[in-house]
């Protein structure tokens, strides 16, 4: 199950310049943002363990992000 809204998705595709988008696209573009964020998010957990810290922080996210 995606997390991410379609309609936020769709919003994206637009501001990126799409004039119409398709439900197919907005739903694939959902799911491969979530894939991204998935592993941003456990690069980053892993940042903060590293810190012994158990708070996952925007730093980390940034972090993990370049990676």
């Amino acid at each position: 199950m995606v997390e991410l809204s379609i309609s936020a998705c769709e919003r994206l595709i637009k501001k990126g310049g799409g004039e119409r988008v398709s439900k197919e696209a907005a739903e694939e573009l959902a799911k491969i943002l979530e894939e991204i964020g998935v592993d941003i998010s456990k690069q980053a957990s892993t940042m903060a363990l590293h810190a012994k810290r158990k708070t996952v922080k925007a730093d980390d996210i940034r972090l993990a992000s370049k990676i």
